[in-house]
């Protein structure tokens, strides 16, 4: 007998034992092994940047909703190419709220604060996924009272709302607030209760959340430090004052872009179009178009707020707009 026969036969014998098996398997019904659990686990994502270290953390999804509204000076069909061509829904914008923590050696300096529960049923306006930052920052190993400055790049409710907790106590009891003078003079000024229906929220929401730390705000400057190492950078229009942050350590710079571009495909391919909650939405379009060009041009890393988690990547140039390019996630450890 051949050793190919041999084989043959083996696997003849092999098929007619495991028949009987097969056969009872299946006539059984199949069963689910487990219940789906419907739920997230925290979201927190912690990388070394030059000799700093930093987490993202996450404070939820943030429904947009129908997303022609939301710029209304633009073309529907215009809007729904892009986002089909991007295969992302044409009828649903969701944004993310990507925070940052930095930590220096010396401080721990928290970049925004989510939407909190300062504001009770108003701070779920957004909806119920939002209002995270605090659970993940713990499960991320990080207490509230750690943080030395929060840094705000402006005085939005997703972006400052998570200051204090619903009974207007310090949520940062050991921290200094960064923010610029002129946004933090126009989101406390009820003067301003005009226009869209979100102005009167969103500076009852500020007065709340600021007023609980005006004996230790530090005003931000144009092109200064406030902290070493991470600079101010002037990019108004979204909001009055509102600041991105250069961040550099050894021969690295990333820039936390808050809400420069809330959309990493519709105001990035089309950096001039104008958004419903900007201030002055022409100049929040210019503010953007600048900064977009010149961090293309200089290649550096960027962390923005909103972009999908964790935030992190590279803007290139594609024709009269950019692209998105996300920085692959580190998941065996630091790096």
């Amino acid at each position: 007998m051949t050793s190919m026969t041999r084989r043959g036969l083996l696997a003849g014998a092999a098929t007619l034992a495991a028949t009987p098996l097969l056969s009872s398997l299946g006539s059984r019904p199949a069963e689910a092994a487990a219940p789906f659990l419907n739920s997230l686990p925290p979201a927190w994502h912690r990388f070394r940047f030059g000799e700093f270290e930093a987490t993202v953390i996450s404070d939820g999804r943030l429904p947009l909703g129908k997303p022609v509204p939301a710029f209304p000076a633009s073309p529907p069909a215009e809007i729904v190419g892009l986002l089909e061509g991007a295969f992302l829904p044409p009828d649903a914008a969701t944004l993310e709220q990507n925070i940052l923590v930095l930590n220096t050696g010396k401080q721990l300096i928290l970049f925004d604060t989510g939407m909190g529960d300062s504001m009770g049923p108003a701070s779920k306006m957004f909806g119920p996924t939002t209002g995270k930052m605090l659970e993940n920052l713990r499960a991320a190993g990080i207490q509230p009272e750690q943080i030395d400055l929060v840094v705000l790049t402006h005085a939005h409710c997703d972006h400052c709302w998570g200051l204090t907790d619903a009974s207007g106590a310090k949520v940062f009891p050991n921290a200094q607030v960064a923010l610029s003078e002129i946004d933090l003079r126009y989101w406390t000024d009820d003067n301003n209760k005009r226009g869209p229906e979100f102005m009167t929220p969103f500076i009852d929401g500020a007065k709340k959340n600021l007023s609980a730390y005006r004996d230790r705000m530090i005003m931000v400057q144009d092109g200064k430090e406030v902290a070493p190492g991470v600079v101010a950078l002037f990019a108004p229009g979204h909001t009055v004052g509102h600041h991105v942050y250069a961040i550099t350590s050894g021969n690295q710079t990333m820039v936390n872009t808050g809400d420069l571009a809330h959309h990493h495909v519709l105001l990035l391919k089309k950096p001039m179009w104008e958004f419903s909650f900007d201030t002055d939405p022409k100049l929040s379009a210019q503010s953007r178009s600048r900064m977009l060009d010149r961090l293309a041009t200089d290649k550096h890393a960027i962390l923005s707020y909103h972009f999908p988690w964790p935030g992190l990547g590279h803007v290139t140039k594609a024709g009269e707009g950019y692209d998105w390019i996300a920085e692959p996630m580190n998941l065996s450890g630091l790096g």
